[in-house]
């Protein structure tokens, strides 16, 4: 028996192609369980042509369905009540539980000289990386402590941990999932509810290769100076893949993690986290 047959994950911003959500959708359906993927109504720079999140998401389920798991897409801004409810029901009535939330949606809102910075983009980081996990957690908390048991894994990143110039808004959020992660693991633990989070470093995302090609601009300088420059501090000296936090994800939503809680999981190749 695969570690989470019988099990249901829910993983918010799914749809990039080369996302974390994505490849986390698929590793846990390779590991047995159902998932419900999820993104907001909006089109995403795809080869140089936009394309639908949703019609995405629709390519992420028939390519979960062709390996043999079970699937479905939901429309989901994660700080819209409504939205976040409709999605607790789809999941319920799809599969009947939820075992798992992987809140991975993020924004980069914000990211940008502290100086130049504006209120609306602080309202915004704070609103899709702060908000949207709480009020997620805040969904699915009731359902696992029904069963006695579940995991909730927050997707912070280095910024959780440290800080790096350019990126004030999204940092101080990526911080404050941490205080929510473990917030959770104490105070649901005695409901057998688990909360993690994981820090990725330099991963090979449509959001970190956009964020490549900005500071490229910001600097003058090609892409390619840009990225050895930055993983120049990487001890691989190179960028993670997606899979790479996927199997992070993995182990913490299956039975080798039962004993686990309360950690921020850094997913970086051995990157310093900046002061």
């Amino acid at each position: 028996m695969r570690p989470l047959s019988g099990k249901t994950a829910i993983v918010t911003g799914a749809s990039a192609p080369h996302g974390i959500g994505r490849a986390t959708a698929l590793r846990l359906a390779k590991d047995g369980a159902n998932v419900v993927v999820a993104d907001v109504d909006d089109t995403l720079d795809v080869d140089g042509a936009p394309r639908s999140k949703l019609a995405l998401l629709d390519d992420l389920v028939a390519n979960i369905a062709d390996r043999g798991a079970q699937a479905i897409a939901i429309k989901l801004d994660v700080t819209n009540v409504m939205d976040v409810a409709h999605c607790i029901d789809a999941a319920k009535a799809a599969f009947g539980r939820i075992d798992i939330l992987v809140n991975n949606a993020g924004s980069l809102a914000g990211s940008d000289n502290f100086l130049s910075t504006t209120p609306t983009q602080w309202e915004t980081s704070f609103r899709v990386n702060m908000l949207g996990p709480m009020m997620m957690a805040q969904a699915v908390i009731p359902e696992m402590r029904k069963q006695g048991d579940g995991r909730i894994i927050n997707i912070g990143s280095t910024g959780s941990l440290g800080a790096e110039p350019g990126f004030g808004a999204y940092t101080a959020m990526k911080h404050g999932l941490v205080g929510l992660s473990k917030t959770l693991a104490a105070e649901f633990g005695p409901d057998g509810i688990r909360c993690n989070t994981i820090c990725p470093g330099y991963i090979a995302t449509d959001m970190h290769m956009a964020a490549n090609e900005r500071l490229a601009k910001e600097s003058g300088l090609p892409v390619s100076d840009v990225k050895a420059q930055r993983y120049a501090a990487v001890a691989l000296r190179d960028a993670g893949l997606p899979q790479d936090v996927a199997n992070a994800v993995a182990y913490l939503a299956g039975p080798d993690a039962a004993y686990v809680t309360g950690i921020n999981l850094p997913v970086t190749g051995g990157v310093p986290y900046g002061i």
